[in-house]
């Protein structure tokens, strides 16, 4: 019995013993990547930051706003005591403690548990949609609540608006059924409501569960995340798990869609469409667009809406040939639900095409959708190679100028830029590229030859990044084209990257501590041979061509502490004098805009686009609610209007890209590229632009 007892009185002493352990180890490990991530950055970075007051507050305003972006959860008073610790964080990234993350965690913590009481009981109960409410949808915009009053009543306009927002839906459905078939059963406003608050119910229980699984770690990730974004938007720690699925990409057994994505406050944004993939080939998701639900196949949707994007990405991943569904709010506030079928890369997708647009004048058309190149120097395709084939193809085809369509084109190989602007120019600087110390680095298209010398445009839009503006800025600092745009600027990344693993940074004394992660930095800018900095302000096209978001604010300006746009020495280089007048050019272009009814629903679009970013407050009464759903139907329908075929112009292959017309699926993927071609607006116009050039 005294064994027993002895043996009872040791076993919580070894249980406390071994949680000490846990804590220490763990403790000293966060210690660990502070100092190793610090110390990356202070040797790495292209614009390194004294750690001081101002970084301080820096990091303060950005944690806030991701720990709590959607103001869900903490109340001024939270704030007010998180405020008194602002001008201290950077004494804890510099001793390498955690004072001010650890009260974070713990307030956020209680808030959520007090949270869950909030909409279990606003759920319970009818909603009146008869009263004239209203509910502000962008968290930005919000302010904390005063006091857990004032935020009971915020989830109590939160949920009414998730509930009414179902019932449209359901409504929706619906009617689509009735439609196909008499036999439909149609539901009652009160029972449709009272099935919205159960799906509603469903959709708050899943998402608190996995609130729950967000642990320590997570949270940690996310605030060394807030410091390195203080650096730059592209600057990034990678935990191990998140390092791990870095490197896999979206390879293995699973097949996903093709859309990068990442985590901007609560909610997941799409950051690029990767050539060839099954998002590339769908085409409605778009860079910009944000992931708010994700259901697989007909199943009911999951809220993604502050779910970790690790999270996010094994919902959407699935098997080949199986269908998932993405419901996105566009730039403009609209909420659409994109169907998706999962599948692998088509490489030939990734790969430049070219044609001939026969009209007044005979135009070549190559589309590139990434900078492509074998990088690992197997014999591998690269895309300056394959776009000088395609040139002169198309010398043998005898056209009359070319059109190198850059729209969505992400970036890539910066050899092949240089080697690409090299087919249109004589030897020569392209681009400028500059570390932190020293001069800038000209790099210059060695080779005296120019396989194509003919009249050239390029066509950008806001998606077009990194060596898409390169491209650009050079064919437009050398007078050697016309850019042609639908957006009042490129992307503006005019920055490089490289990955580094953190373990090297520790002692032998401390490799237990290991893996510590990596962290993605930023080394170098680029510069336009002119000498301005491609970073921020991109490329602004000779002629701007209207789309339904070039209102809008979009690319690496709208991204939480952008390195700014600086200039440097211009190289030397000789401009051309082309045989046309850019002016001209724009003037004649503005006219058949003016005269064209598409670009003036376009117009149109733009600014209803506009307005509805600025105008995020949402009415809760029911008639009214449905009153603006049918508004916004009727306008999207216009652009639906637009997705037709332009005539004037025919769509020929090229005679070297011949095939029988017994390649089935060749003759399907080149008539689907075809028909694309065919109902370009904007394509269109760039065709009417070089036929005004001579």
């Amino acid at each position: 019995m005294t064994k027993n007892k002895k043996f009872l009185f040791i076993l919580p002493l070894a249980i406390v013993a071994l949680a000490s352990f846990t804590y220490i180890f763990q403790s000293d490990k966060e210690t660990a990547i502070d100092q190793a991530l610090m110390q990356n950055l202070k040797m790495l970075h292209y614009a390194p930051l004294e750690i001081n007051d101002v970084v301080s507050e820096k990091v303060y305003n950005l944690y806030i706003k991701r720990l709590d972006g959607g103001k869900k959860f903490l109340i001024e008073p939270d704030i007010d005591e998180l405020k008194k610790m602002n001008h201290s964080i950077d004494d804890d990234i510099n001793k390498g403690e955690f004072n001010f993350f650890d009260k974070s965690l713990e307030i956020i913590n209680n808030r959520i548990e007090e949270a869950k009481t909030y909409y279990t009981d606003v759920l319970s109960k009818p909603f009146d949609f008869t009263k004239d409410e209203t509910v502000e949808t962008d968290g930005e915009k919000l302010k904390f609540s005063k006091s857990k009053e004032d935020l009971k009543e915020a989830w109590r306009k939160s949920m009414k608006y998730n509930v009414l927002a179902k019932i449209s839906e359901m409504m929706e459905a619906q009617n689509k059924a009735k439609e196909k078939s008499d036999t439909v059963k149609i539901k009652s406003e009160q029972v449709l409501e009272a099935d919205a608050r159960k799906k509603v119910l469903k959709t708050y229980d899943d998402y608190f569960k996995r609130l729950k699984k967000f642990n320590r770690n997570d949270r940690l990730s996310m605030y060394f995340n807030v410091i390195t974004s203080i650096y730059d938007p592209h600057t990034e720690y990678f935990a191990p798990k998140d390092k791990a699925a870095f490197d896999a990409g979206m390879s293995g057994q699973f097949y996903g869609i093709g859309a990068q994505l990442q985590e901007k406050d609560d909610y997941i944004k799409v950051t690029n469409i990767i050539a060839g993939t099954p998002s590339y080939r769908q085409g409605q998701l778009k860079v910009g667009d944000f992931i708010l639900k994700v259901a697989q196949g007909a199943d009911e949707p999951v809220e993604v809406v502050d779910m970790p994007l690790e999270d996010v990405v094994q919902l959407i991943r699935g098997k080949k040939g199986t269908e998932v569904r993405l419901t996105v709010k566009k730039p403009d506030g609209s909420i659409v639900v994109i169907p998706i079928i999962r599948d692998i890369v088509v490489m030939e997708d990734t790969f430049a095409q070219s044609l001939l647009l026969k009209g007044k004048k005979n135009i070549g058309y190559i589309k590139l959708p990434e900078f492509y190149d074998d990088f690992n120097g197997t014999g591998g395709r690269s895309c300056s190679r394959d776009v000088k084939k395609e040139l002169e193809k198309l010398k043998e085809e005898k056209v009359d100028g070319v059109i190198l369509d850059l729209r969505n084109n992400g970036g890539g190989s910066l050899n092949d830029v240089i080697e690409m602007a090299g087919l249109f120019i004589d030897k020569g600087p392209v681009v400028q590229i500059k570390t932190r110390a020293g001069a800038a680095d000209i790099k210059e298209d060695p080779d005296p030859s120019i396989t194509y010398s003919g009249p050239l445009s390029i066509m950008v839009n806001s998606n077009s990044a990194s060596a898409s503006e390169i491209m650009a800025a050079a064919i437009q600092d050398y007078r050697r084209g016309v850019i042609v745009g639908t957006s009042p600027t490129t992307f503006g990344k005019g920055t490089v990257q490289r990955v580094y693993e953190l373990d090297p940074s520790l002692p032998a004394s401390m490799s237990n501590l290991k893996p510590l992660g990596a962290v993605k930095v930023t080394m170098q800018k680029f510069y336009r041979i002119n000498g301005g900095a491609t970073q921020l302000k991109g490329v602004t096209p000779d002629i701007i061509l209207p789309d339904p978001y070039y209102l809008l604010d979009l690319g690496e300006k709208e991204m939480d502490y952008p390195l700014a746009w600086d200039e440097i020495a211009s190289a030397k280089y000789k401009e051309l004098k082309p045989d046309y007048s850019v002016e001209k050019l724009r003037a004649n272009s503005t006219a058949r805009m003016k005269s064209n009814p598409s670009f003036g629903v376009l117009e149109e679009a733009a600014k209803r686009v506009k307005k509805q970013k600025d105008s995020s407050v949402v009415s809760l009464n029911f008639d009214k609610y449905i009153a603006e759903q049918k508004r916004f139907k009727a306008e999207s329908k216009k652009m639906e209007n637009l997705d037709k075929e332009i005539g004037g112009v025919e769509v020929i292959g090229l005679k070297a890209d011949a095939f029988p017309a017994s390649d089935t699926l060749k003759v399907k993927k080149t008539n689907d590229f075809y028909k694309a071609i065919k109902k370009d607006i904007y394509l269109n116009e760039t065709i009417n632009i070089m036929n005004d050039m001579k």
